[in-house]
């Protein structure tokens, strides 16, 4: 910790520049939340100036301090205080290009865009959730820092805040604080509408320490601060009443403020009323500057100085060996069935030793979802040591907190596993994964309606199609044992955004003709019996995915002994395919061979991209809800027997 000796008059006019820019950016924006920004701009003056440790120099300085907008429409405090420090270089040129097409200041803050920004938020509560994410990571990695989240009503009312800080509670995450702005407002009005939670007992039963603050009395943020950061065995919350908008002659303390441009008049007010000139715009004065100009180089000075000391914490992690990885992997018993969810157990347990930065685990599912880390421990109240996290039944907070495990970077990997059919609640997450090109992973079992008995509640339709829609979302639903090794490794590889496996809850057979560089490119050909000198025009085309592949590969073996030419490709992941070459996707699927049967044990929808011509395209798949019964009773109710996979292709 380094405290600058600040006045409260050189803080109070550092915080009154950050409300003019603010201000200023989004009228002339025409677009934008002043009321936030305006709102906070003295905790965020007194946090910057005098606790946080950041240093705008190097923002990826392993030992900083993690800083989180979980309230993302606030995005204009965070890049007017990054301009004043310098963060990333960013120009008076930049604040003015606020939320315009190509500009490092969007809407909301975007990690990977602009510097600085640990996590993209946008949807409330996600923010809040990842910090708790960032702050096991910290512990994970004995980096010692703190994690500062700033939320608002709105975070405090979605129910992820309620998940993620139940967990963070029960684990007495010490070393994250989250800065409550307290303003009473969303955008209808009063949170009395629809809000009478008393915020202080509800943290204080989640086991949180909380302090109470004006957050426009310089004296009291600061010495909420202290002792919010001396505050051990437990994470702090700080709820500092603010009014939203402040300074607005008309408009502070009311809802007009919050997502709406001011209006020059009622600027050119909050400017008189500030103590700046109302005829000019994106004005610092030199003295504002100053101030920070000594805090980055103090900051700078530190993040060196801690550089030195811990070499091994500042180095860059090594990559996970490709070939190590695959020998490792378990042989599998072509003789043995064997469900996924059970081969991924195996491959998880066999890899953990060459992947120590994989951390995470099951919403109360690990047994099922075959999850567990053997020999690697348990994060456990007030031990962060452990490997595996136990969520409880907290799949939204779930995926989240894997998010912020991952950001934290390090070389850290963290995962969330439940039912496939559960991935609803993990969708928000996942998808600022995918646009964060956060390399997390997800394992979803019991992929089916296979899942049988149930029932439809738990027998998931549609919710491949919806990994498949979702941009730099990378989706593996193996065939068996074997691509599930290939899988996984493929997962532990993919840096570029989110992964996810589908593994089934039913023993499937372990297949021949199953090859790594297959599932590497999302597809290829499993079987294959052509008839002496036919044509591609002849060729009965299956495709298939995950437990469907072996009863395509079944009917195929009957009509080739029929005399027919067939082919089966497995497909384990749709995106991996149309990622790869014309060449290799035209080796795999000809458009030659017109006469295909598509068979999935889901929705129909997006496989219609691979038919050719509707008069010679069958589908087996799965458009409308299932049903409960044993696993098997269904299989043939809905068709998906190698006797009914026969008899379609049959029709053609």
């Amino acid at each position: 910790m380094h405290i600058m000796k600040l006045t409260n008059d050189q803080l109070k006019l550092t915080a009154n520049t950050i409300r003019c820019l603010c201000a200023d950016m989004i009228e002339k924006a025409n677009s934008g939340h002043p009321g936030a920004p305006m709102g906070m701009a003295d905790l965020l003056s007194v946090l910057w100036l005098r606790f946080l440790n950041v240093d705008p120099k190097d923002v990826k300085w392993a030992g900083r301090d993690r800083l989180v907008f979980s309230g993302g429409h606030a995005s204009s405090l965070y890049y007017a205080l990054a301009h004043l420090s310098g963060v990333g270089g960013l120009s008076m040129d930049e604040l003015k290009d606020f939320r315009q097409l190509g500009a490092r200041c969007a809407g909301h803050p975007e990690r990977g865009l602009m510097p600085g920004v640990e996590v993209t938020t946008g949807p409330l509560g996600q923010g809040l959730a990842m910090g708790v994410g960032l702050a096991l990571a910290a512990k994970r990695m004995k980096t010692g820092n703190k994690t500062w989240v700033f939320c608002g009503d709105g975070d405090i009312e979605e129910g992820i805040s309620h998940e993620a800080c139940s967990w963070a509670g029960a684990m007495k995450l010490d070393d994250l604080i989250v800065v409550y702005d307290f303003n009473h407002i969303t955008i209808e009005g009063d949170t009395a509408l629809a809000m009478a939670d008393d915020t202080k007992r509800r943290f204080e039963s989640y086991g949180w320490k909380v302090f109470t603050c004006d957050g426009h009395n310089y004296d009291e943020i600061d010495r909420s601060y202290r002792r919010a950061m001396k505050v051990s065995g437990q994470p702090v919350i700080v709820i500092a009443t603010t009014k939203i908008g402040f300074g607005a002659p008309t408009k502070e303390g009311t809802c007009d403020c919050h997502g709406a441009p001011l209006g020059a008049e009622e600027v050119a007010g909050a400017k008189r009323a500030l103590g700046f000139d109302p005829e000019k715009s994106f004005y610092v004065p030199e003295e504002v500057y100053s101030i920070f100009a000594d805090r980055t180089a103090a900051m700078h000075r530190l993040s060196r100085r801690w550089t030195r000391q811990n070499p091994a914490l500042a180095a860059k992690q090594p990559e996970p060996d490709y070939m190590k990885l695959v020998e490792a992997l378990p042989k599998f018993d072509p003789e043995k069935p064997q469900a996924t969810r059970s081969a991924f157990g195996a491959v998880l347990n066999a890899i953990a030793p060459l992947v120590s930065g994989v951390i995470g685990g099951s919403a109360d599912l690990g047994p099922s979802n075959k999850t567990y880390m053997k020999g690697f421990g348990d994060v456990a109240p007030g031990s962060f040591d452990g490997r595996n996290i136990r969520y409880g039944i907290r799949e939204l907070a779930m995926a989240a907190i894997a998010n912020g495990i991952t950001a934290f970077g390090g070389g850290l990997r963290g995962f969330g596993a439940t039912f496939f059919v559960f991935s609803d609640y993990c969708k928000p997450a996942m998808r600022l994964a995918a646009l964060m090109n956060l390399p997390s992973l997800f394992v979803f079992s019991h992929d089916s309606f296979y899942v049988g008995e149930d029932g439809p509640t738990h027998e998931p339709v549609e919710q491949l199609a919806m990994l498949r829609s979702m941009p730099n979302m990378l989706t593996f639903r193996p065939a068996d044992a074997n691509e599930t090794a290939y899988a996984v490794v493929e997962m532990i590889l993919h840096k570029t955004g989110p992964s996810v496996i589908l593994t089934t809850r039913q023993n499937i057979p372990v297949l021949t003709g199953v090859r790594h560089e297959g599932v590497a490119k999302g597809a290829y050909v499993i079987y294959e019996s052509r008839v002496p000198g036919s044509s591609d025009k002849d060729v009965l085309l299956f495709i298939a995915t995950g437990s469907e592949v072996a009863i395509c590969i079944d009917a195929a073996k009957r009509l080739a002994e029929e005399g027919r030419s067939v082919r089966v490709v497995s497909m384990p992941s749709v995106e991996l395919f149309l990622a790869q070459k014309c060449d290799y996707r035209e080796s795999v699927v000809p458009e030659t061979m017109t006469k295909r049967v598509i068979v999935e044990a889901a929705t129909r929808f997006g496989w219609d991209r691979f038919r050719l011509d509707h008069r010679t395209t069958r589908f087996v798949t799965l458009d409308h809800y299932g049903a409960s019964a044993p696993y098997k009773v269904l299989a043939k109710e809905f068709g998906f027997t190698a006797d009914n996979v026969y008899a379609v292709a049959k029709t053609i």
